[in-house]
């Protein structure tokens, strides 16, 4: 396998040709699987604070032009390496992905796809992880602040100053930063995401179980429950997404998809890491949707 060394170098002897290496891989890749590819890959480690490495509606254009040329009746590997982001883009991208592929859709996750992401994964029909991998929980953030944890907090208020009134000066200052209507809003962030992973899990990966509402539920609860998670960044590994009842494949089971797979990733990053791309879209066929972050050079007086 090309490890990230081997790459680098080999970026290195083309001319920094990000995209050919990259292109290269994404070919061999669709070769080891005989399906179609699409990275959809952000830079949001390498790039942070730019606007718009999260999961939004301007990357639905990306897909658009990477699925237009593609034999849908091949299925389409998804490979994921996104923070998440706005659950209406992820609704829509959903609906759309399995518009054009119905069920036929697994989703590849080399490294992380967090939040949103593990949404997506979520309604393909398999996903497959390595031992670096890692899912994450579905628990949304509503205004940068977690929704599970502003309802918990607010909950633990209400039963202590019910409990004993001294503890109003104690809590008074905190509730007074919360907006009138953050509590309601909140509830409903966490109704909306929790109800569609679970109809994306009943359609979808869990379809021909016969007792694939149950099943779906008790996944979504493993995922979004603020108390079980703990944390909205917490790293689900792949012994924990089997653990929980996700239809995982172990990429280690077969080398020569692992050695793809990972080869790919490097690329990706490499692009993302050494050019000014924070966003790729892109098919095993070249055809790519790559948003770039401006450079603004300031001149000394």
């Amino acid at each position: 396998m090309p490890n990230w060394r081997t790459i680098l170098n080999e970026l290195q002897a083309t001319g920094s040709n990000y995209d050919v290496v990259r292109r290269n891989y994404l070919k061999k890749l669709h070769d080891v699987t005989g399906r179609n590819i699409i990275v959809y890959y952000s830079g949001w480690l390498q790039k942070q604070g730019i606007k718009g490495t999260e999961v939004n509606d301007d990357d639905k254009n990306g897909f658009m032009n990477a699925i237009n040329a593609l034999d849908r009746s091949k299925g389409l590997d998804l490979v994921l390496h996104t923070p998440g982001g706005e659950t209406a883009a992820t609704e829509s991208l959903v609906d759309y992905l399995r518009s054009m592929f119905g069920n036929n859709i697994r989703a590849i996750v080399p490294q992380l796809a967090m939040s949103a992401g593990t949404m997506i994964a979520c309604a393909c029909d398999e996903i497959l992880m390595g031992k670096q991998s890692s899912l994450g929980p579905i628990d949304p953030v509503y205004r940068g602040l977690p929704a599970h944890g502003v309802v918990e907090e607010f909950k633990r208020a209400y039963e202590e100053v019910k409990e004993d009134s001294s503890k109003i000066p104690v809590w008074q200052p905190i509730i007074a930063n919360y907006s009138p209507t953050l509590i309601g809003e909140c509830e409903k962030a966490i109704t909306w995401s929790t109800e569609i992973v679970i109809e994306w899990l009943v359609s979808g990966m869990f379809r021909n179980d016969k007792d694939r509402q149950q099943k779906a539920q008790s996944v979504v609860q493993e995922l979004s429950d603020h108390a079980l998670t703990k944390s909205h960044a917490r790293h689900l590994s792949l012994a924990k997404c089997l653990e929980i009842g996700l239809n995982v494949i172990p990429i280690e089971e077969n080398p020569t998809l692992q050695d793809a797979v990972l080869s790919v990733h490097h690329a990706c990053v490499h692009t993302l890491s050494g050019t000014p791309a924070y966003k790729i879209v892109e098919n095993h066929l070249g055809i790519a949707f790559i948003q770039m972050a401006q450079q603004v050079v300031v001149k000394k007086q």
